[in-house]
């Protein structure tokens, strides 16, 4: 079954590019993934469609407003104005505000919202959101990272981009998503193509000896090395054998 992604943004044009290009339009043309996005301004009563308004309290900046956003996922998601559901309260999906202030989003947060078959991103902007819709409507905040961005719609991409790659048959090869950085908490080995020699730099010969394991005990210290050496943070959580902490004890640091 795929998994479906609705999106509540104020600018839905800034998804087309990102979104309809490479892999990510080719899940969603096989049917791995679907996006539908939302304009917030459609759920707008006013003949203006306002859906931003100055803060309370004073200050600068614009606040958007609470009533077109809960309009929009409500009827979306077939909620009545109690927020009761017409489906069943544990078949509803996870809705998430896109918030400095949510949990950072990570490779493992990655792999638990796959795990969903239907995901709410709201995108927010300018000052923010009401704290109603954070308080009332969402269910988890996400932040993609300890630095600020326009609006939403950006880590909204990423998450997207993230989490597909992870849908059986997006990459294709199924064991692709667990080589990539980060997948048990190590950072990918080298990669190299043609050809074997480049400007006097030559492919590791490992790599070209055709004895797989070999090469791939080769990769996993590889992996090893250079975790220590740019995200030594990340070892602590990984999930290292005996070898490892042999291997990475027995090889001194740069």
């Amino acid at each position: 079954m795929a998994l479906r992604f609705d999106v509540f943004t104020l600018f839905p044009g800034m998804f087309q590019g990102p979104l309809s290009e490479s892999i990510i339009k080719r899940a969603v043309v096989a049917g791995h993934i679907s996006i539908q996005l939302h304009n917030i301004r459609d759920y707008a009563t006013d003949k203006h469609q306002i859906t931003d308004d100055y803060t309370y309290g004073g200050g600068g900046g614009m606040v958007m407003k609470p009533e077109p956003i809960f309009r929009g996922v409500e009827a979306v998601l077939g909620l009545n104005e109690t927020g009761e559901a017409h489906l069943l309260p544990q078949l509803l999906p996870p809705i998430i505000l896109l918030s400095p202030q949510g949990r950072t989003f990570d490779q493992r947060l990655a792999w638990e919202l796959a795990g969903y078959e239907r995901l709410v991103l709201i995108c927010g902007r300018y000052e923010g959101v009401d704290e109603r819709v954070r308080e009332h409507l969402a269910t988890d905040e996400i932040s993609i990272g300890d630095f600020v961005v326009t609006g939403g719609e950006l880590p909204a991409m990423m998450i997207i981009d993230a989490v597909s790659r992870l849908i059986p048959g997006v990459l294709g090869e199924e064991s692709a998503p667990l080589d990539d950085s980060f997948a048990g908490n190590l950072l990918e080995y080298p990669q190299f193509t043609r050809p074997v020699e480049f400007r006097g730099w030559r492919v590791p010969d490992m790599l070209m000896s055709g004895n797989h394991a070999e090469v791939d005990r080769w990769r996993r210290r590889q992996s090893l090395l250079r975790t220590r050496r740019r995200r030594p943070d990340l070892l602590a959580n990984a999930a290292l054998s005996k070898e490892d902490l042999d291997f990475l004890a027995s090889t001194p640091e740069d």
